[in-house]
């Protein structure tokens, strides 16, 4: 398997060119987005991480950019042996399976899922309805697309509210765990005018949070470990939000954890990851209810892959594997789904 670092890959003769495509949050902050607008987009450091362990790998490296500029470059002629994805799009549901689906046309190999694992998985709604037809344990819930939808909700408080397809904490305050109607249509509202979006509505688990990481694909998959996420007394409370999220050095302690109910989220979260077809590498994310049973929340087939701010990279760490370690065995994975490498 890739993960083995006593596993050697043997490549193909020639050069190996690997493309490289992101969204520089600076870009869209110069065009007038916020800052919260553009939480997920990467910072330079790092492109020049990810290109780094590229580079020590024995490749070469195109960076791209967004999804604009990769349409002019395949429209110049321009193509790359793999692309390594982490454009997360701007708009649309859709917008995380924008440059899967472009490369797709070209038949262009890349890394993580395809068009429809990310797109699956952006919308939090659509991905609960499948894992729970898996018979993966996921909190109850409801989307509401519109107000007249509150009124239909029949769940017992408390419950929690957020953007149904955001990531990286937005729209999760505080007030997203809610103890009455009041609040809950209140909450509802304010998402629905603020993220112009349906408003994912489920029951809210009392116990701890954790996240996993995934290497792989299919039946190659593996459970890199268990990181519990810990708020802090000054933290926002009951969520993981985005303001513990952009200030996780004061408000947040992460602790790598092995015991029973750890591994039962390592066990829930391969099961999920394989069922929804996702590819190369990602995180996903567990609560426990009041019994310590660990529930899927949601999946991250578009892990943020900063070496220090990041929470795979940040795991990773925790359980002793390195940062090069980690990006090595997304690319292989990538490769050798392509047939460019071989691995044992």
């Amino acid at each position: 398997m890739s993960g083995n670092p006593d596993c050697p890959s043997t490549s193909a003769s020639r050069k190996i060119t690997v493309g490289l495509t992101y969204d520089l949050r600076d870009d869209y902050l110069r065009e007038g987005y916020s800052l919260e607008e553009t939480a997920e987009f990467d910072k330079p450091d790092t492109i020049e991480a990810i290109e780094s362990v590229i580079l020590a790998n024995g490749h070469q490296t195109d960076r791209i950019g967004h999804v604009q500029a990769l349409t002019r470059r395949l429209a110049a002629g321009d193509r790359w042996d793999l692309v390594f994805n982490i454009a997360e799009g701007l708009h649309g549901f859709g917008r995380e399976a924008q440059i899967p689906a472009l490369l797709d046309a070209y038949k262009i190999p890349y890394t993580f899922s395809d068009p429809l694992g990310q797109a699956l998985t952006l919308h939090k709604g659509m991905t609960k309805h499948v894992v729970r037809d898996l018979g993966i344990p996921t909190p109850d819930f409801a989307v509401v697309s519109d107000l007249e939808d509150i009124d239909l909700i029949h769940l017992p408080y408390p419950l929690f509210a957020k953007p149904v397809a955001e990531g990286t904490g937005k729209g999760i305050t505080a007030l997203s765990k809610i103890d009455n109607a009041e609040d809950l249509r209140n909450v509802c509202m304010n998402l629905l005018k603020t993220f112009c979006q349906p408003v994912l509505v489920e029951t809210y688990l009392p116990g701890r949070e954790f996240t996993v990481g995934i290497i792989g694909t299919g039946k190659d998959a593996r459970a890199l470990g268990a990181m519990e996420v810990i708020l802090n007394p000054t933290a926002e409370q009951y969520a993981y939000s985005y303001e513990n999220k952009e200030h996780y050095e004061n408000l947040v302690r992460y602790a790598a954890v092995d015991d029973a109910e750890a591994r039962h989220a390592m066990k829930i979260s391969l099961m999920a990851w394989r069922g929804l077809g996702l590819k190369d590498g990602g995180r996903i994310d567990l609560r426990s209810d009041a019994r310590g049973i660990p529930h899927f929340i949601e999946v991250n087939s578009l892990a943020g892959l900063n070496p220090v701010r990041s929470d795979l990279p940040i795991l990773c760490q925790l359980v002793g594997i390195s940062y090069h370690r980690l990006i090595t065995d997304i690319l292989n994975s990538a490769l050798e789904r392509a047939g460019i490498i071989k691995t044992c």
